[in-house]
């Protein structure tokens, strides 16, 4: 008898793990990196556990809840994508109605979290789950949908400085818009793996909008990043600590590209996932040169 039929059937459990990628942090660390530099920056340095446990929390499980929703929008298009054929919604292991269930109480467990913080919060917070919901759609209308993407995954930032400070001063928006150019260069990346299913299938994507000058683009948008994030906190951070941040960001950004100079699956598909060290490096940048 075959191991495909002697082995044994995925639990509910391990099925809805496998929805939200729980075995991929990548995907929340890179929201969660931009969200805790937010919360040093507002904060002056260390903004408290209470703070702290609401953010990190919040991403997993908002994260997590988009996953939800973004497979069951894309359930159709994944059947023709390499990567995405066996996710548990496209492959009929999970039902749409199940998928929805499970991202309707991780975003209401999100939410409970977000109501221990101050109303300016709570009111950002519905702001961020029409852009989470949005986007799932975005691929199919807006040749840059990875700008979308953007937005959301880098609206920890405002929030942050709302759960702190109490409102959102224009720093915060400086660096959701910097934020925004990270979000583009390792989304596009990510959309290179697939660029030839999605061409296929009708899907619209940055790396089919950008063709062949994607990867001078994403050195572009890597660039603007960093020099978004250095004018708006030089005057704030230790210019030692952030100078030596930026040569090891920079360091990163140079092996991505060659990564993705050749255009491989492979290549863009690590490229992708080592951005979460890049996340770090600002992070770490942040909460040392505030000391």
């Amino acid at each position: 008898m075959s191991a495909a039929l002697t082995s044994p059937l995925p639990t509910r459990s391990a099925l809805y793990l496998d929805l939200i990628r729980w075995n991929r942090p990548a995907g929340w660390l890179l929201l969660l990196w931009p969200s805790l530099s937010a919360l040093w920056v507002a904060a002056g340095g260390f903004p408290g556990w209470h703070l702290l446990l609401v953010f990190v929390l919040g991403t997993i499980l908002m994260r997590s809840a988009g996953c939800c929703v973004n497979d069951v929008a894309d359930r159709e298009f994944d059947r023709h994508v390499k990567r995405t054929a066996q996710r548990p919604i496209t492959s009929g292991k999970v039902s749409v109605r199940e998928a929805l269930a499970l991202g309707a109480v991780l975003a209401l467990v999100a939410f409970a979290l977000v109501l221990t913080t101050n109303t300016p919060t709570v009111l950002m917070s519905f702001a961020a789950l029409a852009i989470t919901l949005i986007y799932p759609y975005a691929k199919r209308y807006i040749s840059m949908p990875q700008a979308v993407l953007g937005v959301a995954f880098s609206f920890g930032v405002p929030m942050a400085f709302a759960a702190v400070q109490s409102h959102v001063p224009p720093l915060a928006w400086v660096l959701l818009a910097g934020n925004l150019f990270w979000v583009l260069a390792y989304d596009t990346e990510y959309a290179m793996v697939d660029r030839d299913d999605d061409l296929r299938i009708g899907m619209k994507t940055s790396a089919i909008t950008l063709g062949r000058y994607d990867v001078p683009a994403i050195t572009a948008f890597y660039l603007m990043f960093l020099a978004a994030w250095t004018a708006a906190l030089w005057s704030r951070v230790n210019p030692g600590v952030w100078g030596a941040m930026l040569a090891l960001a920079l360091a990163q950004v140079g092996w991505h590209l060659w990564l993705i100079k050749d255009r491989t699956r492979e290549g863009c598909f690590k490229a992708f996932r080592l951005n979460h060290w890049l996340g770090l490096t600002v992070f770490a940048g942040v909460v040392f040169g505030l000391v």
